[in-house]
């Protein structure tokens, strides 16, 4: 039985996690502030089936507020703290990157010193496959120089990565920064494209198709994602000893990064065709140029997760979305 403090635990990722640490039988405090980004209804729906749970508890608040986080940690005393929260969304940070400084650098700032002050086992926080920016060799790698972020959130991010390493070489904190590749399934953002693409195709309304449909993305099932993120929690970095093949790990620091992705290259249009099969309608295409800030192409080498873990996701976007859109028609009514 592990105690972990889990942030973001009201948003998409976090409460696939939290669910997963039940099941196994973990105690998890989570903390969220269940801000208006989107809609709230959701956010407060997947927090209200967590708090039904024994083994749940959770506090309401902003990580940017001084010294709550900290003293929520010191008193929930937690073996592993998993940090998920912030604010998300790459074509957000080009409207308001306020709330990126505030949410993701401050609040992370908070989050490092409360795993400073109570010794944290284990230190685990999300990064995200943006970070590799403008780099144009695929599949990413952990090891490759990600130094051209295209966006706000994804500068940010990366800053959350340098941060963490120099923590960890002061502190020596056990910390695993893992970089998402484009989240999907149940329970997902309003704001990103499986959910407004399925929003559109079952409304009859068009929909954006950015780059007229030339982009790919390493579509990551969220089921997947957590579980690789629980069984990171068991590969505590502790030096070069217990590094592998394809590692991260230096002499500074008890520190590595990990991308969490499916490690297949999906075409968008395939995707969308992927929506419709599983809606059994077709979509109204609205082809657009590329936005702002986007990248043609994620793609994750995940190999080095496979080698910690023994576990690789593998579920398709076909079986993904079905799940997804079964979800939705249930949800909504629809």
């Amino acid at each position: 039985m592990t105690r972990v403090l889990v942030t973001g635990t009201a948003g998409f990722i976090g409460y696939h996690l939290v669910r997963l640490l039940l099941e196994d039988g973990d105690i998890v405090h989570g903390y969220d502030a269940i801000t208006d980004y989107y809609d709230v209804t959701l956010k407060a729906r997947r927090n209200q089936m967590l708090l039904q749970s024994a083994g749940y508890s959770f506090t309401h608040d902003a990580l940017e507020t001084p010294g709550v986080f900290e003293r929520v940690a010191a008193e929930f005393a937690p073996d592993v703290i998993v940090h998920l929260a912030g604010q998300a969304g790459v074509r957000y940070s080009l409207e308001n990157p306020r709330a990126y400084l505030e949410s993701n650098i401050v609040g992370t700032f908070n989050v490092m010193e409360a795993a400073r002050q109570i010794e944290v086992g284990h230190l685990l926080m999300a990064s995200t496959s943006s970070v590799y920016g403008a780099n144009e060799d695929m599949p990413f790698k952990e090891t490759d120089k990600a130094d051209t972020q295209l966006t706000f959130y994804a500068a940010t991010k990366k800053a959350n990565e340098s941060m963490a390493h120099s923590y960890a070489h002061l502190w020596q904190i056990p910390t695993t920064m893992f970089r998402f590749f484009t989240v999907y399934g149940p329970w997902g953002r309003p704001d990103m494209a499986p959910y407004k693409f399925t929003k559109g195709i079952l409304s009859g309304t068009p929909i954006d198709i950015y780059n007229h449909g030339d982009m790919y993305r390493d579509f990551t099932y969220v089921e997947d994602l957590v579980r690789a993120i629980r069984l990171l929690m068991d590969a505590v970095p502790g030096g070069p000893e217990t590094a592998v093949e394809g590692d991260t790990l230096t002499a500074a620091a008890p520190y590595r990064i990990v991308n969490i992705g499916n490690s297949d290259k999906v075409r968008l249009m395939d995707f969308i065709e992927a929506i419709e099969a599983a809606t059994g309608l077709s979509a109204k295409r609205n082809y657009m140029d590329m936005q702002k800030g986007d990248v043609f192409a994620t793609w994750a080498d995940a190999g080095l997760l496979h080698r910690l873990t023994g576990y690789a996701p593998q579920t398709d976007v076909r079986d993904g979305m079905n799940r997804f859109v079964a979800w939705y028609r249930d949800y909504y009514g629809v």
